[in-house]
């Protein structure tokens, strides 16, 4: 090794040794008042004086603190102004797009990108098969979001007051099998938190069915919702069940990008 590569060497080993502290005082369950000198000189595998010449920029840069009474370290401020950064950065539409990409050359439909304005849905993003029969659905297009699996999904986990008011303004059907009275569509809402994922069978087109999963942000509300749509003679109801949980697989990735921690089903 010569002269110039030794210390490029060696400051990539500090780096690696300084991310390492980091990630495991980041992985500490909560309560646990933070990490000793002995547990990161162990978790890292070098001795006490070595964490402590790594760690202390770390602090300087707010990535850790060290509480003065006890000298355990913990997160510090310079962590969550790094994650507000990243957090603030991040476009959906850009975020969900592979996965949206990936999810239709799986199953061969239609997929879609849905944000809830007001009472309604409006499409954001669509990425269809182009061999198959195109799907009515625009960017930009709005439905009413009582009556679309889309809707459903982000419905089923936002307030009450917020569900209250979509129901309030009516309910008009668009099919036969439109969910028209208020107390079956709060059954509804109850059967998507069960599973994880909404159903649109033929309630907003004739001759359409859809499943969607909601997409959650960093505090965990419900801010779209993902999609696979197609004519009822491609997406039978054996084929819906397939369908919904690799949906809801999607939206949760599309949510842990947005720093969403998972939501259980009920």
């Amino acid at each position: 090794m010569n002269a110039d590569t030794a210390p490029r060497r060696n400051a990539s080993v500090s780096l690696r040794r300084a991310l390492a502290i980091v990630e495991f005082v980041r992985t500490l369950p909560a309560g646990s008042g933070g990490a000793t000198l002995t547990q990161l000189a162990e978790a890292v595998g070098i001795n006490k004086s070595s964490v402590l010449r790594l760690a202390t920029p770390l602090m300087e840069a707010g990535l850790l603190h060290r509480d003065s009474a006890s000298g355990r370290f913990r997160l510090g401020a310079g962590a969550l102004a790094l994650w507000q950064a990243y957090l603030d950065q991040l476009d959906l539409r850009s975020v969900a797009s592979d996965h949206l990409r990936g999810l239709m050359r799986r199953t061969g439909h239609t997929c879609h990108l849905v944000l809830l304005d007001g009472h309604d849905v409006v499409y954001a993003d669509k990425v269809e098969n182009t061999t198959t029969v195109r799907m009515a659905s625009r960017i930009g297009a709005r439905m009413p979001a009582y009556r679309t699996a889309v809707g459903k999904a982000i419905l089923a986990f936002s307030p009450a007051d917020l569900v209250a008011d979509v129901l309030a303004e009516g309910m008009p059907s668009a099919t036969e099998h439109t969910i028209t009275d208020p107390v079956l569509f709060h059954e509804e809402l109850r059967r998507v938190r069960g599973r994880g994922y909404a159903i649109d069978d033929r309630e907003n087109e004739p001759e359409v069915r859809c499943v969607a999963a909601p997409v959650f942000d960093h505090n965990r509300d419900p801010i779209a919702a993902i999609s696979v749509s197609a004519l009822v003679s491609r997406l039978p109801p054996t084929r819906v069940r397939d369908l919904g949980p690799q949906v809801a697989e999607v939206a949760t990735r599309v949510s842990a990008q947005l720093g969403a921690s998972a939501i259980q089903p009920e």
